[in-house]
């Protein structure tokens, strides 16, 4: 099992960037596909991005795409979320997540292996 703890959330600017990152402990890290996730107040929790076990593919909602990047250093057991361009509607609390497949944390076929604690990230306009 993975246990993931998440930090970089804050206050910022429309148009400004924060990244978040999301450290897991456990040996298996590297064997986990890892993603981001984001629940606004009275929405659903809904996928931003993910990242293969090995880095090699990464995967985005359309909303974020070409303003978030999503990378992952297996040697320090870390997965990040840079945001850059952020605007209002980004506002939500991000929950880091691993799962063997990047796939089922897209498609949600089932449970989410491991979720962190969450980290607010507020945008003001």
């Amino acid at each position: 099992q993975v246990q993931l703890v998440e930090s970089g959330g804050g206050l910022v600017q429309a148009g400004g960037s924060l990244r978040l990152s999301c450290a897991a402990s456990g040996r298996t890290f590297s064997s986990y596909a890892m993603g981001w996730f984001r629940q606004a107040p009275g929405k659903e929790r809904e996928f931003v991005a993910a990242i293969r076990w090995s880095g090699s593919s990464t995967y985005y909602a359309d909303s974020v795409k070409g303003r978030f990047t999503i990378t992952r250093d297996n040697a320090k057991n870390t997965v990040y979320l840079q945001m850059n361009s952020l605007k209002a509607e980004d506002t939500a609390v991000y929950y880091c997540a691993a799962d063997p497949s990047e796939t089922n944390m897209m498609e949600r076929w089932g449970p989410i292996a491991a979720w962190g604690q969450g980290t607010q990230v507020t945008v003001s306009s």
